[in-house]
């Protein structure tokens, strides 16, 4: 029998790519079982076994794969040098009880051991057809030849603390971890209150209420802005789930390299739900109004339709499914350990979600409105390619942007804000692409293309303008401030704008500033008018909505 290793392109729940400790993968009250050494020799007869499960993705070819006979015992191998115990435990949890671990940071490797012989082979399973990745790199995974993990409690005694406090949790009781090794004090509240650091994507209400369900029964979920951040009240039953997901989520990724969740307990114990809608939802009451009229189920999520949020493997062990996650529905397909865990740890693809890149902007004002400010202005939140206002309905536009994702986020932060004087109205379009006239045809220059502009602000891989994508704020950030540019010049340069400043600082180095204008309106023109202008000296000032407050 032969398992193959093959290349899937999947979007990662987070860089450190943890699965969620669920309750239901693990039985509450298990013991930890601690042995005796074993000798470190026994780790040079897999240095180079044949056997090992190459991280899918890392060969575009499939590899052709000994198999070892299945153990509980399994080795991990070429992991991060700043790997946690917690990681590591986190990879077999979804799949059953794991009962005991053995880190070797020196050599990057683990060995993991699960309750029954089953768990592992599912797991192994598994992972055959999805890449295995910690803090975003493929790992190793193989059978152990040893059916039993021994280790000396006293040189593995942080990794024996961890898998402790994790049954600790599971049951409810308290961990017998040493003093400093892990803070797990009974938890204080059911409510977790959450941030939602780098939101490049929206974040919606449903997609909270799957990540956090995997812990334990969500009751409600209250989402608000505060401070420019976008934020969440969420309820457990139960406040040991509440403690749970805090230990697995907090710091993690909803999607890759962006939206961190920010997690701590909340002063409250019982959150007042009054609405059911895209803002709020009780679970326990779905008799409450929507309260604004909106619908309960709409899905302004970046995911897009069920169909559309599809990653397909085989794994290899008798599933032979796929993963759909509905965000209406709240449906995870199917309901096998493997699938769940996966869907659970955000593993859908995210490109060809099925969303339009083009958008559709009306209620403009069309004496003032151009191509040009719609590209600044929608440019903060994705790579315009294309903007067209319309000839016979010139108080609106189709704004083509790069994919999806972007056009979602655009959406999310611009409709309803004031544009020149007018509440903006902003929906996905029924094109897929904004055509361009036929030369000579354009004699009001309604129609722009901007897909070689230098002026798109995510084209370049990991540029930090990913991680300052905040809703329009009155607040705006400045940089690539001219030399001898001082606070009075900046101050009458936006004056002149249309606006009034309220407040100006710069930072240290003098390169960068922060201004606030009087409202979020005057702020958005602000913006528009005076992104990319020429301070002279090769210098183009860049402004961009700001989550800080002066």
């Amino acid at each position: 029998m032969f398992l193959y290793a093959c290349k899937f392109e999947i979007t990662l729940f987070s860089l450190n790519s943890l699965f969620p400790l669920s309750p239901r993968y693990l039985p509450a009250g298990s013991d930890v079982a601690v042995g005796v050494k074993r000798g470190s020799d026994e780790l040079n007869m897999y240095s180079s076994s044949p056997n090992s499960m190459a991280a899918n993705g890392s060969d575009s070819k499939k590899q052709r794969l000994d198999e070892s006979p299945p153990s509980r015992v399994l080795h991990i191998r070429k992991l991060p040098s700043e790997v946690s115990e917690t990681e590591v435990i986190a990879l077999g949890l979804p799949f059953g009880k794991v009962t005991n671990i053995l880190m070797l940071k020196g050599k990057n490797q683990a060995f993991l051991e699960l309750g029954t012989e089953e768990a592992a082979i599912t797991m192994v399973n598994y992972y055959t057809a999805v890449t295995p990745q910690v803090r975003n790199t493929p790992v190793f995974i193989q059978y152990s030849t040893h059916k039993e993990l021994k280790t000396d409690s006293a040189l593995n005694q942080r990794a024996q603390a961890v898998l402790q406090a994790v049954s600790a949790v599971q049951d409810g009781s308290s961990p017998s971890s040493n003093p400093g090794v892990l803070d797990l004090n009974p938890p204080p509240s059911p409510v977790l209150r959450i941030i939602i650091d780098n939101m490049f994507y929206p974040v919606t209400l449903d997609v909270l209420q799957q990540i956090f369900s995997k812990f334990g029964t969500v009751m409600k979920i209250i989402t608000f802005t505060k401070n420019n951040q976008f934020q969440a009240l969420l309820q457990f039953s139960d406040p040991v789930n509440a403690q749970q997901a805090k230990l697995s989520l907090d710091g993690q990724n909803i999607y890759n390299s962006c939206c961190t969740l920010r997690i701590d307990f909340s002063k409250l114990v019982n959150l007042n739900v009054k609405y059911n809608n895209d803002k709020s939802r009780d679970y326990t009451r779905p008799d409450l109004p929507t309260g604004d009229g909106e619908s309960t189920n709409k899905d302004h999520s970046l995911l897009g339709t069920p169909s559309g949020a599809l990653a397909s493997y085989s794994s290899g062990g008798g599933y032979s499914s796929s993963l759909s996650l509905s965000l209406c529905g709240g449906a995870i397909s199917p309901l096998s350990a493997a699938a769940a865990a996966a869907a659970a740890a955000g593993r859908v693809a995210l490109s060809g979600s099925g969303v339009s890149g083009v958008l559709l902007a009306s209620n403009l004002n069309e004496e003032m409105v151009t191509p040009q400010s719609l590209f600044t202005l929608f440019g903060v939140y994705g790579d315009v390619q294309r903007v067209k206002i319309l000839y016979n309905k010139k108080d609106s536009a189709l704004i083509q942007l790069s994919d999806g994702n972007q056009a979602q986020l655009a959406m999310s932060h611009l409709n309803g804000q004031k544009v020149f004087g007018k509440v903006m109205r902003v929906t996905l379009s029924k094109h897929q692409t904004v055509a361009l006239p036929r030369e000579g045809l354009d004699d009001q220059l309604l129609t722009k293309d901007f897909s070689g502009s230098p002026l798109h602000r995510f084209k370049k891989p990991g540029s930090k303008n990913f991680q300052n994508i905040f809703p329009p704020s009155a607040t705006l950030h400045l940089s690539n401030i001219r030399d001898g540019v001082g606070e009075d010049d900046l101050r009458l340069l936006f004056s002149n704008s249309g606006g009034s400043v309220k407040a100006f600082k710069f930072f240290q180095d003098r390169k960068m500033a922060l201004i606030q204008m009087s409202s979020v309106e005057e702020a958005i023109q602000a913006l528009m008018d005076l992104h990319n202008y020429d301070m002279g000296g090769n210098h183009h000032l860049k402004v961009s909505f700001s989550k800080s407050t002066i």
